[in-house]
């Protein structure tokens, strides 16, 4: 039982953590100024589409970005970066609604990751610069004369808050650190090799996750659930040690992996750090490891050290699912899916939680009643030509 509801639980999470839809498609949008451009993206992140029409003989690329479920206090950037894949040397086109509800859109170039998208000239020249905003959408519009660049770009789209008029830095994970991709003007093809770069690092960081949520985020607590609760019918003894053992070790080899991949992953995002959510996961590795080899010490149960083993035992099993649970809601934060994804796994760890809740209960009136039949056989023998204290009764004080 324990082993097919644990099969759900792995399923259940591997399907939503690896699930997206993209209902939304830019093939079928009108502008509302009528304007009309020849090709379109549907973007993959942030909910951006990228509208645009190239001239080969002016070399001008004629582009309307649009950023839908955006609201009136934050910002949206598109940007084209001659020099690079990533965010830092990226010309960016910037445009926000200010506080007498005009929109202001201006060219802005990136020089570092500590950017406030201050106004500059961009390296190739900008006309017809505007912006709209209406019905949680906002569209940047412009012109890009693009002599001395190439027909492939690599381009890059942004979102973040306001303070007052001024934009604030765009969060360092989920799908900000995912909003980059390639774009060929002459094929009107988006996503080639950067993309696929780029596709390749989040295929990765999911994998992490899915692997990390099996691991410190399921098969711990219910390996943790099998050793407090099975173990209290005597039948189960001693098949509850060997599952409890199984689905630990199982559960820490495949921590492991998912730690490896994520310090492989910090090492490949240089400029992207996600400190508690490391730090935690190093803690993890560690406790998990001061765990595995506790076992190989395990004193016998009648050993006069085997109490302070068992506390030990259980403070390092107890902290290590509390942290594993914190840090999978922490790579949630970061990994950043659809929201529904994130109610499930807590669905999930309620529904746990719930389980343990009544088996705490069933466990203790398990031990209350067999201390009660205890309690009744010794005085059964006490009335049964004995007093309880090892003295024959004759019927008389």
């Amino acid at each position: 039982m324990g082993v097919g509801l644990r099969g759900v639980f792995l399923s259940f999470t591997i399907t939503t953590l690896f699930s997206s839809s993209f209902a939304q498609t830019c093939s079928t949008y009108v502008f509302a100024s009528n304007k009309v451009f020849s090709a379109c993206n549907d973007l993959p992140v942030l909910n951006s589409y990228l509208h645009y029409t190239y001239n080969p003989s002016s070399k001008t690329l004629r582009i309307a970005y649009r950023h839908t479920n955006i609201g009136s206090s934050q910002w949206i950037a598109w940007a084209i970066n001659p020099t690079s894949q990533g965010m830092v040397g990226s010309q960016a086109l910037v445009a926000f609604q200010q506080s007498d509800g005009k929109m202001r859109a201006y060219t802005a170039p990136v020089t570092g990751y500590t950017t406030q998208l201050q106004e500059g000239d961009l390296s190739f020249p900008v006309s017809d610069l505007s912006a709209t905003y209406s019905n949680n959408e906002m569209i940047i519009f412009a012109t890009l004369n693009l002599q001395n660049a190439s027909t492939n770009l690599n381009q890059v789209w942004q979102d973040g808050q306001l303070s007052g008029s001024s934009p604030v830095a765009h969060a360092t994970s989920g799908n900000n650190v995912k909003s980059m991709a390639s774009l060929n003007v002459i094929s009107a093809e988006s996503g080639s090799a950067p993309a696929a770069r780029s596709s390749s690092k989040n295929m990765k960081r999911n994998i992490h996750g899915v692997v990390n949520a099996i691991s410190w985020g399921i098969m711990m607590p219910l390996g943790a659930i099998l050793a407090r609760y099975v173990r209290v019918f005597e039948s189960a003894d001693p098949a509850w040690f060997y599952l409890h053992v199984t689905c630990q070790t199982a559960g820490y080899i495949i921590g492991v992996a998912g730690w490896a991949t994520g310090i492989r992953l910090g090492s490949q995002s240089p400029g992207i750090q996600f400190t508690s959510h490391r730090v935690i996961g190093i803690i993890l590795f560690c406790l998990a490891t001061l765990q595995v080899i506790a076992l190989l010490v395990r004193p016998k149960k009648d050993h006069k050290y085997r109490i302070y083993w068992n506390i030990y035992h259980h403070s390092l099993g107890y902290s290590i699912i509390v942290l594993g649970i914190i840090n999978i809601f922490k790579g949630f934060d970061i990994l950043n899916p659809e929201m529904k994804w994130k109610r499930g796994y807590t669905g999930i760890i309620i529904g746990v939680a719930i389980v343990a809740l009544v088996l705490e209960a069933y466990t203790w009136f398990v031990v209350w009643r067999r201390k009660k039949a205890e309690k009744v056989q010794k005085m059964s023998n006490g009335s049964n030509g004995h007093n309880g204290y090892g003295g024959v009764t004759n019927g008389r004080v």
